[in-house]
């Protein structure tokens, strides 16, 4: 009995020991670890990622090179033998635009714009003289979030009353994409069911003269 007693004894002993040892401080709110964590950046979303790495070339011009055309065109083609220049010319809180220089050609804009959902491509085309084409103003919505390397843009409704209208029946099915890899390449693409494949690549290691002011955008 002597014995059962003595171990309780010292077993109450030792839980009180234990009881009154210090425990270490948690670290305050304000330690440099939490404050780091606070302040961290929250993720991009791959719309606006996207736009932040081709808004690093912002004022920049860069020659390109048509790397896909098919089917191959017939007849007279627009781009053939013409140095080709995107200039990332202006740059606002939410929407860029990227004039599309062909030779003399200065009358198409890529305008890109941040929207609730993701992003909207239209192309805006002018004649020499600062007015609208009839076709003009084209393009669509992002499809799905996208990443921050590439973006796709179906054809919107609008876009395909307007080719209806103006008899280009084939256009009603495309569907415009981009890639950016900043320092790298940036890549313009227009596809269509059937085959129809056209990819612009340039090259954003080197830095080109910028062009003339697009028409209309003087």
């Amino acid at each position: 009995m002597k014995t059962q007693t003595a171990l309780l004894l010292c077993s109450f002993v030792m839980l009180a020991a234990c009881a009154g040892e210090p425990q270490a401080p948690a670290a305050p709110a304000s330690s440099p670890v939490a404050e780091a964590a606070a302040s961290a950046p929250e993720p991009l979303a791959p719309a606006d990622a996207f736009l932040a790495r081709l808004a690093e070339h912002c004022g920049e011009a860069f020659a390109g090179r048509i790397v896909t055309d098919l089917p191959p065109p017939e007849g007279d083609d627009p781009f053939a033998g013409k140095p080709l220049v995107m200039h990332v010319r202006d740059c606002s809180a939410g929407e860029l635009k990227v004039p599309f220089h062909v030779g003399d050609d200065h009358s198409r804009t890529w305008v890109i714009t941040r929207t609730d959902s993701g992003l909207r491509l239209k192309h805006d085309h002018r004649h020499a003289d600062g007015s609208p084409d009839a076709v003009t103003m084209y393009g669509g919505d992002t499809d799905g979030e996208g990443t921050a390397v590439r973006q796709s843009f179906p054809v919107d409704a609008d876009s395909v009353a307007m080719f209806g209208r103006e008899g280009l029946k084939a256009s009603i099915q495309n569907t415009w994409a981009m890639e950016i890899e900043p320092g790298k390449r940036f890549l313009y693409e227009l596809s269509r069911p059937g085959g129809r494949l056209f990819q612009v690549e340039f090259d954003l290691s080197q830095p080109v003269e910028p062009p003339p002011a697009p028409w209309g955008h003087d």
